[in-house]
């Protein structure tokens, strides 16, 4: 047993140093992130490598063409894990703060943050875009857009297109497509009933009480006395 315990050991410090040195490489705060402004053509930060490639630029397109036909520039940001002490809320805050310093320069602008290792996310915008992207359509893409394709497994890639998608939509003028629909799982056919559970279980356990009953005083008996012929 010693030799298993100090091996067990040893794999836990390892663990506990390898985090150690991993996560200040891994986690995120506003100055890990590229510095853009006003006017860049990036439209898609993604440090956590959860958008495919295919996806990114689908995005960067549909986004470049509103920012060309409205003005109005979205940006959206995945980042792999927060640095010690700062919240998504804050995250959001600071990127907001540092590419559009002035409230002119953040008039047009909206973000979308989203944190892979805890899955939450945050929404900032300016003042002239909030005519159309209003508060309860702006908490909706957090809570209900983005946030559903996450907690059905962690689906970016769906989560990050629908968002563009429906914030494409309201901020060039069109009707609001609402968030996803969710679909609601029968839990009557998915689930096996209480009742078969335990008359299954009761089964089980009879068919293997009469297979020891059977096994173990033959086992005993030729172990006494021996395998006839032998």
């Amino acid at each position: 047993m010693k030799p298993i315990k100090y091996v067990i050991g040893l794999i836990v410090c390892f663990a506990i140093a390898f985090s150690t040195f991993i996560t200040p490489a891994t986690a995120t705060g506003v100055y890990d992130l590229p510095v853009l402004s006003e006017g860049s053509d990036v439209w898609v930060v993604d440090q956590a490598d959860a958008i495919s490639f295919a996806n990114e630029n689908r995005l960067n397109g549909e986004l470049e063409k509103l920012a060309n036909n409205t003005g109005t520039e979205v940006r959206l940001i995945a980042v792999r894990r927060l640095d010690y002490g700062v919240t998504m809320e804050g995250l959001a805050d600071d990127i907001f703060r540092k590419w559009y310093p002035t409230p002119e320069e953040q008039a047009n602008q909206v973000i979308l943050v989203v944190d892979t290792f805890t899955n939450k996310i945050a929404l900032r915008q300016g003042e002239k875009t909030k005519s159309l992207l209003t508060d309860e359509i702006a908490t909706s893409v957090v809570k209900e857009t983005v946030a559903v394709p996450l907690r059905q497994g962690g689906k970016y890639n769906e989560a990050f297109l629908e968002a563009g998608d429906r914030l494409v939509a309201v901020l060039s003028g069109n009707p609001d497509p609402g968030p996803p629909e969710v679909q609601k799982i029968n839990i009557e056919s998915t689930f096996t009933s209480a009742e078969d559970t335990n008359d299954t279980s009761a089964t089980i356990w009879v068919v293997v009480l009469m297979v020891l009953a059977t096994v173990i005083p033959m086992a005993t008996y030729f172990w006494y006395v021996g395998i006839p012929g032998r």
